[in-house]
């Protein structure tokens, strides 16, 4: 299950705050290996950590992730500031941009190789959502370019596409919206639906929503952002999921995946001057209590939980530690659905100083996500092939 634009714009950022490596000790680099495909690693994958080649004409600093992976071998994300993918064989390609854009990312691929994914006006930061295919010439744009809220959060294997036009959630199949996804009636009046991140197999749609009112009769400020799931279908109404902090202006919940059982993924963030806390959540079906916790990983003061496998209950993010409000040490995090969390070991030749992230998982033990080299500048793309067998507990 991938993040959407706005889960990810919620989540740390390599380019922006990360400064520095981890403190934990860190396991004995692992050597870059081919990607198997979806079809054999299950069965037989090699441990790897393959670092993934940018497109051309960007700086060495310039930012690239994988966001989502798909079958044979196919990830998506972005490179240089552009939507982007990768082949099994590692090859990088550009998504080409439509007239007027310049920058974007692909944010999910599902398994029959439909890409979604956003691009951005740099004049207005207007946005679009569109499609995309392997060979085509080009994009298919779903949304007119709008400086409200826009994007494509998530697509599954029938093609179903879930994101935001100017700030309205909605769903589409085939390039036709079939349904514009309601505030949950239990809701404050004042509650917006602020992305939509996740849909599953079966249909269910995940997506974050926000309130602020002022509720004069206990003299305060009420701010909430909580998720919501649609089922599948429409025929049901959507549910508020329960949060552990309902009220205070700091605080919030963002939802980032959903499996094909239903179980959500995310994670609450406390935000005020220099105080950064992220703790990531688990909701289960039928979502009538509040969410549970792993903890962080060892090591590190904080988690967060961005992606979820479509069926294994492998769940991803970051472990991240905070200095005076920014995110100093940060490391790609596995947990595998029990037990405490883990961490994934860094690329061959890296430096000590060095910064992960993951923002992806498959059901074929692959893990995708952001690598930068603090020491060198370098950063890159990168994914954790057979990422179960490689995957650690840090000491210190």
């Amino acid at each position: 299950m991938s993040r959407s634009m706005s889960a990810a714009g919620a989540a740390i950022v390599l380019a922006g705050l990360v400064t520095a490596a981890g403190p934990a000790a860190a396991a004995p680099a692992t050597t870059s290996t081919a990607a198997p495909t979806a079809a054999t690693a299950a069965a037989a994958c090699a441990p790897g950590v393959v670092t993934l080649p940018a497109l051309p004409g960007g700086a060495p600093w310039t930012t690239g992730a994988v966001n989502d992976l798909g079958a044979d071998g196919l990830a998506v994300g972005d490179s240089v500031g552009l939507p982007a993918y990768w082949t099994a064989d590692h090859a990088v390609h550009a998504v080409p941009l439509p007239d007027g854009f310049q920058n974007g990312k692909v944010t999910a691929v599902n398994a029959k190789g439909l890409m979604v994914g956003t691009v951005e006006r740099s004049s207005d930061h207007a946005r679009a959502a569109f499609t995309y295919r392997d060979g085509d010439a080009a994009v298919r744009l779903l949304t007119g370019a709008a400086t409200a809220t826009t994007h494509a959060g998530d697509v599954n294997d029938a093609g179903r596409v879930v994101g935001m036009e100017a700030g309205t959630a909605k769903e589409w199949a085939d390039g036709t919206v079939v349904r514009e996804l309601p505030v949950p009636a239990d809701a404050h009046p004042s509650t917006k639906i602020v992305s939509v991140d996740g849909i599953n197999k079966r249909g269910d749609v995940l997506g974050t929503a926000h309130t602020e009112y002022d509720d004069w009769e206990n003299d305060q400020i009420v701010s909430k952002t909580f998720p919501v799931v649609w089922p599948a279908g429409g025929g049901y109404p959507p549910y508020s999921l329960p949060v552990w902090t309902e009220t205070y202006w700091t605080t919030g919940t963002q939802a980032t995946g959903i499996d094909d059982k239903g179980r959500v993924v995310g994670f609450e963030q406390e935000n005020y001057r220099d105080l950064r806390r992220r703790t990531p959540a688990v909701w289960k079906k039928p979502y009538d209590a509040p969410p549970t916790s792993p903890g962080p990983v060892a090591g590190y003061e904080h988690l967060t939980f961005d992606a979820i496998s479509p069926t294994t209950n492998v769940t991803v993010g970051s472990a991240v530690t905070f200095v005076e409000g920014y995110a100093r040490y940060v490391r790609a995090a596995y947990w595998p659905g029990t037990g405490a969390p883990l961490v994934l070991p860094n690329p061959a030749g890296a430096s000590t100083d060095v910064n992960t992230e993951a923002h992806a998982v498959s059901d074929d033990d692959r893990v995708g996500g952001a690598f930068r080299d603090l020491a060198t500048g370098m950063n890159s793309a990168v994914i954790w092939t057979c990422a179960s067998k490689q995957a650690y507990a840090p000491q210190g």
